[in-house]
């Protein structure tokens, strides 16, 4: 019994949940099989809407309801191989390439920009037209973003880098991205790639107050552009008057919201879509989440939410519990994107958020959006490998049916020395002068403190003669970086040579004649006489 009468509180339990889901969750790879089947199930439900909800606008365009559908095909289609070809990739060669796919990826967008190389589809120009299929390299440029802005933080955090090496070149290389597809025009993209900023200065540990004043001035940012062209600001209106203009700015919105209240709890059935009949404009892209709504119902909208939650789930589980750093930023970065963006497009399609232009990632049409999302995917799905339980367990032959029907290779160990060595040289941060000199002085006062705590020292430096022996021309002491040199007296031998080689040489001994009056420890030695033997290195004293 306690003071206060009451019996003592049980042991809290620390043993492993004992039901099926905790189990099943426990496991090594449980975090790896999630990524893969939230990928595969929302590519799948992505296919299946997309083609019930573009079947009536591509009969009536081309004559046949499979045109978009056969588009979004070859797009999943490329994402499997990406997603394959991730899971393959060693994590060094990602570290490698982030650099230069940042590099590809500015140059696309710029040159996006120019006419004749950029295509232009409704008054903006954002894709590369191969006739067959087109590419939108701002969705390249996301991927290049959170690969190279996590091998950049992850190597400036590993390096103890300042506030600057954290904020420069990543905040004004991400301004830049943004600014070349804002000129597009493409605001959606640019606020996705402004989530994936935010969330890895966030992830790599900045300051809150410094964060606070950055996330800020993005929102500063986002809204004046929002009022700077004409059709967003027409979108803003439209979201905070929503019942003001049904047949005009607000005609888009107003028809999502019957859509989705058309399905009802359990929606209208598969295919039964009334609003895909050019009631609702881009249907099959933006404001596909009303048609599952409609078709689906609530149940099916609930269900997509959820597994976007469990994605948001398992993303930061790996990154909590990855070791390598680069695999914890990167993990995070990606899933705050993929969130977000989800979020964005649930939003607006409700009427919360004003309509931005974001896609539901995996779901909507749009074969480049899905492609390189897949890859992200990938990448991630590789990270939960890479965590340490699921090394161990990998190592240990428990590869599980999808590893050994990929036939995947097994994942390399963490090691913090190698990752150091790998890192490239231009990533490495140069600390600030200030910093540089505190450490140098702290080194000084260090070793000055050391060699004054030396046993026999006071008493050494209180010999007589010692003092006049200091003060001798010659006797200096010099500093070279930061090791501690002392100039050799001029009657010791030394080695001297060329250090490049690496071949010394043994000099002539310095001879020099103690001064007057003192009492010198160090006496010249005397030349050899006839009939004497020399004295040799391993003698005590000389012989007279």
């Amino acid at each position: 019994m306690t003071a206060a009468g009451q019996p003592p509180r049980p042991p809290r339990r620390t043993t492993a949940p004992r039901t099926r889901l905790g189990l099943w969750f426990g496991r090594p790879l449980a975090s790896f099989h999630l990524i893969v089947t939230i990928a595969v199930l929302l590519t799948v439900l992505g296919l299946v809407m997309v083609l019930s909800a573009s079947s009536a606008e591509s009969f009536a365009a081309d004559e046949s309801g499979y045109a978009l559908f056969t588009q979004q095909l070859i797009g999943v289609a490329l994402g499997v191989v990406a997603f394959y070809v991730a899971l393959r990739l060693p994590v060094r060669y990602l570290r490698k390439l982030s650099f230069p796919l940042f590099l590809v990826s500015i140059t696309m967008l710029m040159l996006v920009l120019i006419p004749g190389i950029g295509a232009e589809r409704q008054g903006a120009r954002r894709w590369f037209d191969f006739g067959v299929v087109s590419f939108q390299p701002s969705e390249l440029a996301k991927v290049a973003l959170v690969l190279w802005g996590a091998h950049l933080l992850a190597s400036r955090r590993s390096e103890h880098g300042n506030i600057k090496s954290l904020l420069v070149p990543l905040l004004p290389a991400g301004l830049l991205m943004c600014l070349l597809v804002v000129l597009q025009p493409n605001l959606s993209t640019a606020i996705a790639l402004g989530i994936i900023l935010v969330a890895l200065l966030w992830f790599a540990g900045l300051n809150a107050r410094l964060f606070g004043a950055v996330l800020m001035t993005g929102l500063a940012l986002a809204t004046v552009l929002a009022f700077t062209a004409g059709y967003r600001s027409n979108r803003v209106k439209a979201w905070l008057n929503p019942g003001e203009d049904t047949q005009g700015l607000s005609y888009q919105s107003t028809q999502a919201k019957y859509s989705l209240a058309d399905g009802g709890m359990f929606g209208r059935g598969l295919g039964q879509s009334r609003a895909k009949w050019s009631y609702l404009p881009n249907a099959h892209n933006d404001f596909i989440f009303a048609i599952i709504g409609e078709e689906l119902g609530m149940i099916g909208c609930l269900a997509v939410i959820g597994l976007f939650g469990l994605f948001v789930y398992t993303g930061l589980r790996i990154a909590m519990r990855s070791v390598d750093p680069f695999l914890r930023l990167l993990t995070a970065g990606a899933t705050c994107w993929v969130f977000g963006q989800a979020m964005i497009n649930i939003g607006y399609v409700v009427g919360l958020l004003p309509v931005t232009g974001l896609q539901l990632p995996l779901v909507s049409y749009g074969g480049t959006s899905t492609a390189i999302t897949l890859l992200m995917f990938g990448i991630v799905a590789s990270a939960a490998r890479h965590e340490p339980e699921a090394i161990a367990a990998l190592h240990a032959g428990q590869e599980g049916r999808i590893a050994r029907a990929l036939k995947l290779p097994l994942p390399a160990v963490f090691s913090p020395k190698r990752a150091a060595m790998a890192r490239s040289k231009s990533t490495r941060p140069t600390l600030a002068a200030q910093d540089r000199k505190r450490l140098e002085s702290r080194k000084g006062k260090d070793g000055r403190a050391a060699r004054a705590a030396e046993p026999g020292r006071a008493a050494r430096a209180a010999e007589p003669g010692r003092a006049a022996r200091a003060a001798e021309p010659g006797r200096t002491r010099t500093r070279v970086s930061s090791s501690r040199t002392d100039t050799m007296s001029p009657t010791s031998t030394a080695y001297r040579g060329d250090s490049s080689r690496g071949n010394p040489r043994r000099s002539e001994p310095v001879r020099r004649e103690p001064a007057a009056g003192s009492r010198s420890a160090y006496r010249p030695r005397p030349e050899p006489q006839p009939g004497r033997p020399p004295v040799r290195s391993g003698e005590r004293g000389y012989r007279r």
